[in-house]
């Protein structure tokens, strides 16, 4: 086990209320939170091991490969990717190096696995790639070689498990749905016991940093997700009765206010999140979320701006850097309430 998973016992939560208040609890204080008939959401996607290193054929050079998002989720073989040359997750992914010029029709030997380029995206690193072979060797090949992508930040290599939430599901995401670190089954166990009710839609959490300036201000890619009809009712159900919906991650938040109807109604099925919620955007169902320490001009932190203003963010960014909150996808975590500034 990883330093960063021994410390989670004693994370800390940063509450901000609706009307601007912060307090600081340990997290564990989670399962004290919310009331009989809110309904709190998480994102059920277990992660892939999504980092591949290997030789770019027409060169001989280096390349890592990770994996950001899918064709299909019914084509296990076709990804959007981005790419890097020499170095692995100890540099800062800014200081990583080009990969070697990628051009269609590119082979890249990943351990097992062959990948195709099919063309760029408007970017030298961010390529579209199938593997070639049956789908079942793509599957045992990625399985086998891959690791789960990983910075800078944490320098002890992670195995794949180490990114999988407590209630991990279908391998679908590329990074981990990280806000869902902070649920253990005492939380889960307490919600029930109190009648907060919980569900999970699934949702496929992309990258959170490319080390391009350019290419993170396209953050988030497309996401796929799906949620299944028992979380729909149960959305209906809580807002039917003016209960709170609490978000656990901006993934969730994606996925609803995407399946959300003008009446706020959450269609069930797959179907893909696009583009950013940010400053502005109309939250149709989400009350509350729980997320990370995020830094501004992130898509994460965009997303928090529907929820409060600047000022209110920049009262909560000040209080979390005194009291020496940790980012990243192991770190603290901040509940923040909806504010009616920010709608």
């Amino acid at each position: 086990m990883t330093a960063a998973f021994s410390e989670r016992p004693f994370a800390k939560l940063l509450v901000a209320d609706a009307e601007g208040r912060v307090r600081h609890l340990p997290r564990a204080a989670l399962g004290s939170l919310f009331e009989p008939g809110d309904l709190v959401v998480a994102n059920d996607a277990a992660t892939l091991p999504a980092s591949h290193r290997g030789i770019h054929e027409p060169s001989g050079g280096d390349i890592e490969l990770r994996l950001a998002g899918w064709v299909s989720l019914h084509d296990p073989a076709r990804f959007i990717a981005l790419a890097f040359g020499a170095g692995d997750h100890r540099l800062r992914t800014e200081d990583r190096l080009p990969p070697p010029l990628i051009s269609p029709g590119d082979r890249l030997v990943l351990g097992p696995l062959v990948a195709v380029v099919e063309h760029t995206l408007d970017h030298p690193r961010l390529v579209r790639i199938h593997f070639t072979g049956a789908p079942a060797d793509v599957v045992r090949g990625l399985a086998r070689h891959g690791r789960p992508i990983q910075y800078a930040h944490a320098s002890e290599p992670l195995a794949i498990w180490d990114t999988w939430t407590r209630f991990a599901a279908a391998p679908i995401a590329f990074e981990p749905p990280s806000a869902g670190f902070a649920l253990d089954w005492r939380t889960l166990a307490a919600w029930g016991g109190r009648g907060v009710r919980f569900a999970t839609l699934s949702h496929a959490a992309g990258l959170s940093s490319t080390g391009d300036a350019e290419l993170d201000r396209r953050l988030p890619l497309d996401e796929f997700y799906d949620i299944q009809e028992c979380c729909a009712s149960a959305v209906f159900e809580a807002k039917r009765e003016g209960r709170r919906v609490v978000a656990i991650g901006t993934t969730v938040v994606r996925a609803l206010e995407a399946a959300a109807s003008a009446d706020g109604a959450v269609r069930p099925g797959v179907a893909i999140a696009r583009g950013r919620i940010e400053s502005g955007a109309r939250l149709r169902v989400v009350d509350a979320l729980l997320t990370g320490v995020h830094q501004p001009g992130e898509s994460h932190f965009e997303l928090m701006k529907a929820f409060a203003n600047d000022d209110r963010l920049a009262r909560i960014d000040a209080a979390a850097e005194e009291r020496g909150y940790r980012g990243h996808e192991f770190g603290d975590s901040v509940l923040i309430e909806r504010g009616g500034e920010a709608m």
